[in-house]
């Protein structure tokens, strides 16, 4: 049975109270472990002795270990979501670099608080399609952010719009990787280069998005 099921795959997802406390008590407890002993040495027979689940449970919900870890991702970039929408709402910055501000403030400090989520967080190291059997991690959360930054910053959300955000995203991973291997907190000088990398680079492309009807046509 499931044989056509692809690899990391969410089985189903629960709907009655009992269900859902079992369902995040797994997510929590392959937090807690990936944090204790790495993505490498992590079963999901000891996630879920940890949850206190019996094992037939967790393959209710995940159709092997692949599903769980790319569940984890996905709670992991809704909470994200949810954390810089209400901070949007709540402080109005203007501009780009205020969006940029926020976003990698909360991504910071989901990484300096957040159980497992240094080596989780949208996805995982070598592996690259965590959330969507069919987009790279990047891919989909960029698609995730695409239609927040058209919102936010007035310019058509389309393909020139996804290239922009998927680059920015690239980016951001890049340098952010980066602080937090140089220091387990994230080190604050790389920190604001990323600040810094993505403001040019956003506030460039915003701005020439948004002008793209204003262009002459170039005829006398």
């Amino acid at each position: 049975m499931n044989q056509d099921r692809p690899s990391g795959t969410l089985r189903r997802r629960p709907v009655q109270k009992r269900s859902v406390e079992r369902f995040e008590r797994l997510l929590d407890a392959c937090a807690e472990l990936l944090d204790e002993v790495g993505y490498a040495a992590l079963t999901t027979k000891e996630v879920a002795r940890r949850a206190e689940v019996p094992i037939g449970t967790l393959y209710q919900f995940f159709s092997d270990q692949e599903g769980l870890i790319g569940a984890l991702a996905a709670r992991n970039l809704e909470a994200f979501l949810e954390r810089v929408a209400v901070r949007l709402e709540r402080e109005k910055p203007e501009g780009i670099s205020g969006v940029v501000e926020v976003a990698v403030e909360e991504y910071v400090a989901m990484r300096r608080t957040i159980t497992g989520f240094g080596v989780v967080d949208f996805g995982a190291v070598g592996r690259d399609h965590t959330l969507d059997p069919a987009l790279d991690n990047n891919t989909a959360v960029a698609g995730r952010l695409r239609s927040l930054t058209a919102s936010l910053s007035g310019v058509q959300d389309d393909a020139e719009l996804e290239i922009a955000v998927r680059v920015a995203l690239e980016c951001a991973d890049g340098v952010l990787r980066l602080a937090f291997r140089t220091d387990p907190q994230g080190d604050p000088q790389l920190i604001a280069e990323c600040k810094r990398v993505l403001n040019s680079y956003l506030d460039d492309r915003m701005r020439s998005l948004a002008t793209r009807g204003e262009r002459p046509s170039g005829r006398s």
